[in-house]
């Protein structure tokens, strides 16, 4: 054999570089897998979910600053500036822990969008007819319809797995609204009322001679009103919305969950009954100048906080139950 024919027939060695530089530069023109068309989808459906946020704050701007405006002037409504944080912030410390993505319910998207032209269809044309909205009617109204095309917009965009996990959050934002009107007059008058009777129990277990009429009282040297400010709409709607994330974050049973929120409507009555008892009979031992006092003008803030000390016993209790009925389960399911 000669030497031309022993190189034609001896095995070459490979380059490494030979055979996979062809493969890298051919790989860029091949179309992309299934895996990475599924990693690109979050990618796309944040950025649509971005700018449909955007564009439904744009059509909004006005509506919202209104909001922002009336809430800024109004004690009732002062809440509003915390709601989209509070949900911000439950949202953010659960980032970790949200499922993959997911296929959206687009349906269910489809009806809040619906629902939010409704409504705000339903504002044009009162606002075209000869009905008179006020403020807070109005802000209701637009506020609504604002929520509603925001709900469609996280259905549309956001998987139906991340939107259970956010359900809270999301449901949460819904006391950005104001309330309507008749439905704001409706809970102060059932509050009086119910605040009034309590009033008079108290007082009739103290031992003190009193008359009442409705909302009137009729004490030894004075007679009281329970006004619709004494209502106490704005420490209960605090309370209520505590009670809401307080069950969210420290109870897992739904119906401990349940229980601390029923809780709040007997203790706001508790509340206001008490704070009409202590200034009934501040008046009748000091004086009629004790309706001008602080503890009637001012006083809301301190019976506010009085009525925090049954409802964290009662939640520290709901939570002790909770840890209990969770440890005895893998005990259970180990007999």
């Amino acid at each position: 054999m000669t030497i031309r024919e022993w190189v034609h027939f001896m095995p070459l060695e490979k380059d490494p570089n030979s055979v996979t530089e062809p493969r890298k530069v051919a790989s860029k023109h091949l179309p992309p897998t299934c895996e990475e068309e599924e990693s690109s989808q979050p990618q796309i459906r944040f950025r649509g979910f971005a700018l449909a946020l955007a564009a439904l704050l744009l059509c909004f701007v006005v509506p919202l600053w209104h909001l922002l405006q009336f809430a800024a002037g109004s004690t009732l409504y002062s809440h509003v500036f915390l709601i989209p944080l509070i949900s911000l912030c439950l949202v953010w410390s659960q980032r970790r822990g949200l499922p993959p993505p997911s296929e959206p319910p687009r349906q269910l998207a489809a009806f809040l969008l619906i629902t939010g032209f409704v409504v705000l269809a339903g504002y044009w044309m009162a606002v075209g007819s000869a009905v008179t909205l006020n403020e807070e009617d109005s802000l209701a109204f637009t506020t609504l319809s604002f929520l509603m095309f925001f709900f469609g917009v996280c259905c549309l965009f956001l998987g139906r797995e991340t939107l259970r996990a956010i359900v809270f959050p999301l449901c949460f934002l819904i006391f950005v609204a104001p309330f309507p009107t008749f439905l704001r007059e409706e809970i102060e008058l059932l509050s009086q009322h119910s605040s009034a009777a309590t009033a008079d129990a108290m007082l009739r277990l103290s031992g003190m001679p009193v008359f009442r009429d409705g909302l009137s009282f009729q004490l030894p040297g004075i007679r009281l009103y329970v006004a619709q400010e004494c209502s106490g709409i704005h420490s209960s709607l605090v309370l209520f919305l505590t009670s809401l994330v307080a069950s969210h974050l420290f109870l897992r049973t739904p119906w401990r969950r349940a229980v601390l929120v029923l809780a709040v409507f007997p203790l706001a009555i508790l509340r206001n009954g008490f704070r009409i008892f202590v200034i009934g009979q501040l008046c009748v031992c000091k004086g009629s100048q004790m309706l001008d006092s602080a503890i009637h003008r001012q006083g809301g803030p301190v019976f506010f906080a009085l009525s925090l000390v049954p409802f964290f016993l009662l939640l520290v209790v709901l939570r002790r139950l909770d840890r209990a009925a969770q440890e005895a389960k893998p005990r259970l399911g180990g007999d």
